[in-house]
């Protein structure tokens, strides 16, 4: 493990944290521009840009215990990488502990989904579809990433909103991965594509997984395929307090620091993972 800032307000120790954080500074599948690696730093240190409560969820909101540990290693291969993340996720998990990994790449969310077993659905928000077989030559790039957690889930455990780049090998298939585009959404709302995807998978329990390039480039730049015509950050926080007391658990992926030199990405994403935080507690009372 390597250790440096902590999220703000992680000041809680293991036994008695409620949630649970772990940085995953792992970017070695990217295919456009590489940089995500750096996102756990940059994201902790935007979190003390913001107030401790949040007023629109009200001021009486309780306080979570969270429990910051740190980051994995760097490490080469996605084998390796899944290892290390299943070492300190699946107890995590397995001790009741709400959980948010801050990536890294989108691979990251491959042995999280492994750690949770069946009893989840996973949901991206994501300007990619991620359910390739296999891209340049690993199942476990971050072009797989839904493909991987309809082998884990089942294909009705898996549902991605915002998508607008999708190939050719994703959709002449028989088993296509749920999603709704970012232009449905514009035309129907944010309410509605989650209510969808609620309503279609089967379990009751809903990982949320936001690969940051779902959003719209013009809000979030600092990402390493960007796509425009994405969704707007307010849809996102939506999406949060839509899934509410469903929310298992919470990743943000794909923020890329070298492209994004005026923070604002980073910041979006520590903001999301408030958000994330605040959704549950306000449902744990």
């Amino acid at each position: 493990m390597s250790y440096g800032i902590s999220y703000a307000g992680a000041e809680s120790d293991y036994d008695s944290a409620d949630a649970f954080i772990l940085g995953i500074p792992y970017d070695r599948t990217s295919s456009f521009k590489a940089g995500a690696r750096e996102a756990p730093f940059h994201i902790r240190r935007a979190s003390y840009n913001f107030e401790e409560i949040h007023f629109e969820h009200g001021l009486d909101l309780p306080s979570l215990n969270i429990f910051d540990q740190g980051n994995c290693e760097d490490f080469f291969s996605p084998e390796d990488m899944m290892d290390e993340v299943g070492f300190f996720m699946a107890p995590a998990i397995r001790d009741g502990k709400f959980t948010v990994a801050i990536g890294g790449e989108h691979s990251v969310n491959i042995p999280i989904m492994r750690c949770f077993g069946d009893d989840v659905a996973l949901l991206t928000i994501d300007a990619h579809l991620d359910s390739r077989d296999e891209y340049m030559g690993t199942v476990y790039s971050h072009a797989c990433v839904t493909r991987r957690a309809a082998e884990h889930l089942g294909i009705d455990n898996v549902f991605a909103l915002g998508v607008r780049s999708v190939s050719r090998e994703e959709l002449e298939r028989d088993d296509v991965v749920h999603h709704i585009t970012s232009f449905e959404i514009k035309e129907k709302g944010i309410e509605w594509a989650v209510r969808t995807a609620l309503e279609t998978v089967e379990n009751e329990r809903v990982y949320l997984s936001l690969d940051i390039d779902g959003i719209d480039p013009a809000f979030a730049p600092g990402t390493g395929t960007p796509e425009p015509f994405g969704l707007d950050p307010m849809d996102v926080k939506k999406a949060i307090g839509l899934i509410g007391e469903r929310l298992a658990g919470f990743d943000v992926t794909e923020v890329c620091p070298p492209a994004d030199p005026s923070g604002i990405t980073s910041v979006l994403a520590a903001r999301y993972i408030n958000e994330a935080l605040a959704v549950h507690a306000r449902n744990i009372i």
